[in-house]
């Protein structure tokens, strides 16, 4: 059984630490708990691992948010994994920082990644984590404040919350999103 998990983010020192590529911070975190390593591949940096029996494909499209239903889908078909067996880890505005909420289904909102892989699929029936961010900006500034790097506080946070993101993301894959959302949603 395969398991495909997509860290949304965009490529580029530039972005490298901002709000918006929380998804490529996770993925990141992931590979490095199970041992693996990223290379270049077609639209993705992919790592591949193995986890209580089961094929771990972890991406990060290099297609840049906006793009990232493009990769999504490719390594959806590629590696022959059903969308169930499948998670998107995304940036969420809605939620304070460290947040953690695990979907099954739902509508992208004003998030450009997740709008893009439902225009690709045509449909928005695929599980995602939602990683809170915080809404702190002003009316008219979002862009900036979601290409904008974390404060120091935020870092702290972060730093102390990854883990547990990694956590959950194991635990989705172990026993599956119902058991996951009852044991981390609102903790």
């Amino acid at each position: 059984m395969k398991y495909l998990i997509a860290g949304l983010g965009n490529i580029g020192d530039e972005y490298a630490n901002t709000r918006h590529n929380i998804g490529f911070i996770i993925a990141d975190a992931l590979a490095a708990d199970l041992g693996a390593k990223f290379t270049t591949d077609r639209l993705a940096a992919k790592a591949e691992a193995r986890f209580r029996g089961k094929t771990i494909v972890i991406i990060k499209p290099t297609t840049y948010m906006n793009l990232s239903g493009k990769a999504y889908r490719y390594w959806l078909t590629m590696e022959n994994i059903e969308i169930e067996n499948s998670l998107v880890v995304v940036d969420d505005l809605d939620l304070e920082p460290g947040i953690f909420r695990l979907k099954t289904k739902g509508s992208g909102g004003s998030h450009n990644g997740l709008n893009n892989i439902i225009e690709m699929l045509g449909h928005n029936n695929f599980p995602r984590l939602r990683v809170g961010i915080g809404n702190n900006f002003a009316r008219g500034f979002q862009v900036d404040y979601v290409l904008g790097r974390f404060t120091r506080d935020e870092e702290k946070i972060f730093m102390e919350k990854i883990p547990a993101a990694v956590e959950m993301i194991k635990s989705y894959i172990a026993s599956g999103a119902g058991n996951t959302m009852n044991n981390f949603n609102n903790k």
